[in-house]
């Protein structure tokens, strides 16, 4: 049964509930994925920047997200950037962590699984309800990831703003 809220009922009898003829599998979006890096702050926020092909590694995360991007960022901003990621693997990784000692960007430790306290992970909810609303979802990943920068760059900063803002009610 399909409803005009684009989704899709199943009347099924108990104990059913994971047959076979219950179940219709969706790949989001066409199958594929797109990864992406957001930088937030009260006065504006980083370019979305789209991370093409394969998984992100320590060393990739310093190469293209750290040296160009953040680096320059926390130098303008001067002594009171402070670096907020969560707990990925790449981000805890001991060379990692020397390379932010080196480069003198402070960082806070996050604490494990609490990825409700950082403010860019409603900034995220935030940009896939938007896309959900959307007439016609995306159906390639080109499709995809001009929707997210779009997205992006449409949010209001006093969201963001309001996002960050709200950090010592969570904490």
């Amino acid at each position: 049964m399909s409803t005009c809220d684009r989704c899709e009922r199943v009347w099924r009898r108990r104990g059913e509930r994971y047959a076979a003829c219950n179940i219709i599998q969706h790949d989001r979006f066409g199958g594929g994925s797109v990864m992406v890096w957001g930088g937030i702050s009260l006065e504006g926020r980083k370019n979305l920047h789209v991370l093409a092909n394969g998984s992100l590694t320590a060393v990739r995360y310093r190469d293209e997200i750290l040296r160009p991007i953040v680096r320059p960022y926390a130098s303008a901003v001067g002594p009171g950037f402070l670096l907020m990621q969560d707990n990925a693997q790449h981000h805890v990784d001991r060379e990692f962590r020397q390379f932010l000692d080196d480069e003198r960007i402070d960082y806070i430790d996050w604490p494990s699984r609490s990825p409700d306290l950082n403010p860019i992970e409603n900034l995220w909810d935030i940009m896939y309800r938007h896309i959900r609303r959307r007439q016609v979802a995306p159906q390639t990943v080109k499709e995809l990831t001009d929707a997210l920068v779009q997205v992006w760059e449409e949010i209001p900063q006093d969201t963001i703003r309001h996002l960050i803002r709200s950090m010592p009610r969570r904490c």
